[in-house]
């Protein structure tokens, strides 16, 4: 399958003015149990450049892979086709599916995790999203980070991730403004999972997970506007029952 544009994009760009290139690796399998995509989980290289990023994704010794690669200057390079399995994720859980990779579609963004991410990227990464989420009928609220759905294991897209602007652009979701409460844990975390933070890990991983996409820089035990942001959350997106 090649890569197809979103709608009004024209050929060869995602519709955020960048380049498309195809460079086919051979990590990837079959999407199990006929699962098709409800979730794209964005993910950052951790590495400098595009290139040495694709030759990664490219070694079957390494087996791991994502769908789109996009690099700082806008430059998107398909990996592999959105009907097959790419290997991103990793072990996790989301809305209670815990194989990530085979209920997703994977975007990594060529960034270090220790600075902005480029003006050009981020609108080649809102052009790919919109195709993405228009062909496969993913809402905003299927748009998650990988620290989302493995907390404590995994830190990106990272602080330095714009996910305000993105929903701002339709493309994510942002807590709607909730009064503080006391802290609760037990109701933290419910709140939380009902969102879709559904991974079994220690209540502190949890909250660094929530902070980390919603409130970075935050600190210290959990507190009454990381209350308000966990009721802001299950106002504004479906929830699990």
């Amino acid at each position: 399958m090649r890569w197809k544009p979103g709608p009004g994009s024209p050929p060869g760009r995602t519709g955020g003015g960048d380049l498309i290139r195809e460079v086919p690796t051979p990590n990837h399998g079959e999407r199990r149990g006929g699962v098709v995509p409800s979730l794209i989980v964005l993910h950052y290289t951790a590495m400098a450049g595009l290139d040495p990023v694709v030759r990664w994704f490219g070694d079957p010794a390494t087996e791991l892979s994502a769908h789109y690669v996009v690099g700082g200057d806008g430059t998107v390079v398909v990996m592999v086709p959105e009907d097959r399995r790419a290997w991103h994720a990793g072990a996790g859980s989301w809305m209670g599916c815990a194989d990530v990779n085979s209920a997703s579609v994977g975007i990594e963004l060529c960034n270090r995790g220790d600075h902005p991410f480029a003006a050009a990227q981020m609108a080649a990464l809102r052009g790919l999203l919109r195709g993405i989420m228009d062909r496969h009928g993913i809402g905003p609220a299927g748009v998650i980070g990988h620290s989302d759905l493995a907390p404590g294991r995994k830190i990106d897209p990272g602080a330095r991730f714009d996910w305000r602007g993105l929903a701002r652009s339709g493309l994510a979701v942002w807590p709607r403004a909730a009064p503080r409460e006391a802290p609760d844990p037990a109701r933290f975390r419910d709140r939380a999972r009902r969102f879709g933070y559904t991974a079994g890990v220690p209540d502190a991983a949890l909250l660094a997970a929530v902070r980390l996409r919603f409130r970075p820089g935050a600190g210290g035990p959990l507190d009454g506007d990381d209350m308000a942001v966990a009721a802001g959350l299950i106002d504004a997106a479906p929830l699990l029952g």
